[in-house]
């Protein structure tokens, strides 16, 4: 019996958007591109899982037939260098090809992200700058810190390209986003 070698000098380079979409499907779920660079993304807990689905079936009854909700989305939020992120939630204009290559940031309406321990800062500070430069007009972070989540929603602000907080919410988000959006997260 023999020892296969595998080869992961690609995750020590910079790699292109052409080669980031020859990749398998299987690959590009569990990474993110920052700079051109592999990160790995972590597994997600459960109670994150049971948060993304609720939060995305209620975006999903919210939205009407113009824009599609996905969890764990591939955005493409610039080529050079390559910037992909995957939001925990995404909302996109329904005219977006669902195939590879990754959901361009220009369809992109909604970004998520729930707050993970292992991705405090890069949650909290770094994706809402990368998403705000890409155009995405409305971000929401959410932090679990007790029994139930709260929801920071922000909207982009034309003038600066930053995004302004528009609410907090714990338990039950009521906001809008181009369309009126009411979720109860307190069962989750």
């Amino acid at each position: 019996m023999s020892a296969e070698t595998i080869d992961y000098s690609w995750m020590h380079e910079q790699i292109s958007a052409e080669q980031y979409d020859a990749m398998p499907e299987e690959l590009c779920r569990n990474i993110e591109i920052v700079d051109g660079m592999v990160h790995m993304s972590p597994a997600a807990s459960s109670y994150h899982n049971d948060l993304m689905r609720a939060i995305a079936n209620g975006l999903e009854a919210a939205c009407g037939p113009s824009w599609r909700v996905t969890c764990v989305a591939d955005l493409r939020l610039r080529d050079i260098p390559l910037q992909n992120r995957q939001p925990d939630v995404l909302v996109y204009d329904t005219e977006t090809p669902r195939r590879r290559p990754p959901i361009p940031a220009s369809a992109a309406l909604v970004a998520v992200e729930i707050v993970s321990p292992g991705s405090q800062s890069t949650d909290r500070i770094v994706k809402p700058l990368e998403y705000a430069a890409a155009g995405i007009r409305f971000f929401w972070r959410v932090e679990i810190d007790g029994d139930v989540p709260v929801v920071y929603t922000y909207a982009l602000d034309g003038t600066t390209g930053t995004y302004r907080g528009t609410g907090v919410f714990d338990g039950v988000v009521k906001t809008n986003v181009g369309f009126p959006v009411e979720i109860d997260l307190t069962d989750v």
